[in-house]
């Protein structure tokens, strides 16, 4: 039901950079026709122009939906030209970081359907996870379009407020930083250990990958997992004494890094 609504109806992404291209490449993948899309992007790629949407035409009278996937910063120039979609059926979906839900109600009107979704970059290779929070206009028909949207470039959850969306942010929207940074950390130390940096690289890209993947797939506990590859006074407890340590360890500098974030978050809503 909800891919024919969009069909008959019609999508607009205002901005089409790499999480709107990979939304759309999802979308289209899972049944979305080529023609109910319409594109609003400045810059658009040579790989936007070969998928047959309509890019910078006049918008849909009534479209079911409209995605907003530009920068927080450039919100305020863009939003303008989707005013008089608002305070009708079409429903807004944001995924621009630290723009609260009540800043889109007073440029769209108070009465627009608008859902506030915080996704991440992995959904670029549709293993991103998405949390989705709506305002009070939004319907459960519309927050399960949103979700079915979302789904395709990965997993969703739904929030129980809006104030729990700036420790997401922080967790798994910054996240996959997080993650890029401890492979970079991770394959330095192995080239300060004496291996060549390509093959430190190598090991550190598929350990992180796979211990991902097996923490999501195993019926186990990330703490038990830990556990299970933790013999004692061996390689990898003398590791996690270091890493452990609720000083100076990832404790600290983890929980640090995401208190940061999420100040930040709540800074860029105000």
């Amino acid at each position: 039901m909800t891919l024919s609504y969009i069909n008959d109806n019609g999508l607009v992404l205002l901005g089409c950079g790499k999480m709107g291209s990979a939304m759309l490449q999802g979308w289209l993948a899972e049944g979305i026709k080529p023609g109910s899309v319409t594109i609003l992007d400045p810059y658009p790629s040579d790989w936007l122009k070969a998928q047959g949407v309509a890019i910078n035409t006049g918008l849909p009278s009534n479209p079911a939906v409209c995605i907003l996937a530009v920068k927080p910063q450039m919100m305020g120039e863009a939003l303008p030209q989707l005013q008089a979609l608002g305070n009708g059926e079409t429903l807004f979906i944001s995924i621009a970081a630290g723009t609260s839900i009540a800043s889109f109600e007073a440029a769209l009107g108070v009465n627009t359907p608008i859902i506030r979704a915080m996704p991440n970059t992995p959904a670029a290779v549709g293993r991103g996870i998405t949390a989705l929070i709506g305002n009070t206009h939004s319907t459960q028909v519309q927050m399960d379009m949103a979700e079915t949207l979302l789904t395709a470039v990965g997993q969703t959850v739904r929030l129980d407020n809006e104030g729990q969306m700036d420790a997401v942010t922080a967790v798994s929207g910054s996240g996959p930083a997080y993650v890029f940074h401890l492979i970079e950390t991770m394959a330095a130390a192995g080239v300060a250990q004496g291996l060549p940096p390509v093959l430190a690289m190598k090991l550190a890209k598929a350990t992180v990958a796979g211990a991902g993947e097996l923490a999501e797939k195993s019926d186990e506990t990330p703490t038990q997992l830990r556990v299970n590859v933790t013999s004692p006074a061996g390689t990898t407890a003398a590791a996690l004494e270091v890493l452990m340590d609720t000083e100076t360890g990832f404790p600290k500098i983890v929980g640090d890094g995401i208190k940061a974030a999420a100040d930040r978050s709540r800074e860029l809503g105000e």
